[in-house]
């Protein structure tokens, strides 16, 4: 970066239009105002001057409008929104305030903002289309649970089966009374359904041409294409992180602590970072523990843990073994280790030998 010039510009993005507020070396205002949250609005307001600190607060246009104020020559900083309680607590909260508070405190110590890390332009467009699909699986889910619904309102009875069939299972099913109002949302199944299909073989492609470090992390058991995927494209760069048992903590699978005085109390898990793949995560470590798990050490981990605690055990089994899961994951990936699903009993039952 080129040396930085002393003032700092804070930045509240809105739809339509954005709040900066521009503070001198010494903190004080030196301009507020506003202007259209548009490519042509960002360059005309930012991009005549020298390299700046700015400060914007994550949200649905940062990521463009970050990759845009880069291009200037600016230094940018995209603070996370779970850590700025002097914001979202303010009782005099408006736009003008939110770009001074990011201002003054991007200006103090930019660790204040708890930046978070931005992502390149191809992986915002890869993980697009994950979520895309994901849309796409809710849409036919929903359309599955009405059908069932409205036939047992009449009562009857779909059959049960895979849901990318049940266009075809269920069409001989439905009451004659129901055709009408439900065989255009059969259609509409088999329609999603065959875009899922090709989905899907994209996804299996693009992880052997793409993205073939996805074959590494596809080696434990539970984890799918589009687990894989998705974890390669949300963590996106490795070596950010200095040890791979950050990556729990970073995808909010670490419990909260409160720690004070004579008192230690560990709370529900945080749930930040990416949901998309904190849900998928949990899903794998449900396979684990499941009946059609595959013996490993992390399975026999975590069904030790969920004979302790009661009925809640195993809900915190599953969440422990999830986070357990993305740090054998980052692991896998730094170091390119073939996956032993039994390494820890190997290693305690060879021979000692001397």
């Amino acid at each position: 970066m080129p040396s930085m010039t002393q003032r700092t510009i804070g930045v509240d993005l809105g739809d339509k239009h954005s709040n900066f507020c521009e503070l001198d070396e010494t903190g004080a205002v030196l301009e507020e105002g506003r202007f259209p949250t548009t490519a042509a609005g960002v360059k005309r307001r930012f991009e005549h001057l020298p390299p700046t600190r700015i400060a914007l607060e994550t949200g649905t246009h940062s990521p463009w409008v970050a990759r845009l104020l880069l291009a200037c020559g600016h230094e940018v900083l995209v603070a996370n929104p779970r850590k700025l309680r002097l914001i979202y607590q303010n009782d005099k909260k408006s736009d003008r305030v939110d770009a001074e508070s990011l201002a003054r405190l991007a200006r103090v110590d930019p660790h204040l903002l708890a930046p978070i890390h931005r992502r390149s332009l191809e992986t915002q467009r890869d993980l697009a289309a994950l979520r895309a699909r994901r849309a796409l699986v809710r849409a036919r889910t929903q359309l599955v649970n009405h059908l069932r619904g409205a036939v047992k309102a009449f009562g009857g009875r779909l059959p049960k089966c895979s849901t990318p069939t049940f266009h075809i299972r269920a069409a001989a099913h439905l009451p004659a009374e129901l055709a009408t109002a439900l065989e255009p949302l059969l259609r509409m199944l088999a329609q999603l359904s065959t875009e899922l299909r090709a989905w899907d073989k994209r996804i299996t492609r693009e992880m052997t041409t793409a993205y073939p470090e996805t074959a590494r992390l596809a080696q434990v058991p539970g984890v799918g294409p589009i687990t894989a995927l998705t974890y390669r494209l949300t963590i996106e760069d490795p070596q950010r992180f200095a040890t791979s048992r950050i990556v729990g903590s970073y995808l909010g699978l670490r419990p909260r602590r409160r720690a004070s005085g004579l008192q230690d109390r560990q709370l529900r898990i945080t749930k930040g970072g990416d949901s998309d793949l904190r849900r998928l995560l949990v899903g794998c470590a449900q396979y684990i523990l499941g009946p059609f798990g595959p013996d490993s050490d992390l399975r026999r981990w975590g069904l030790a843990l969920a004979t302790h605690g009661g009925k809640s055990a195993k809900k915190r089994a599953v969440v422990a073994v999830a986070r357990k899961l993305a740090v054998l994951l980052h692991r896998l990936w730094v170091t390119g280790a073939p996956y032993e699903p039994r390494r820890h009993c190997s290693i305690s039952s060879a021979p000692v030998v001397g």
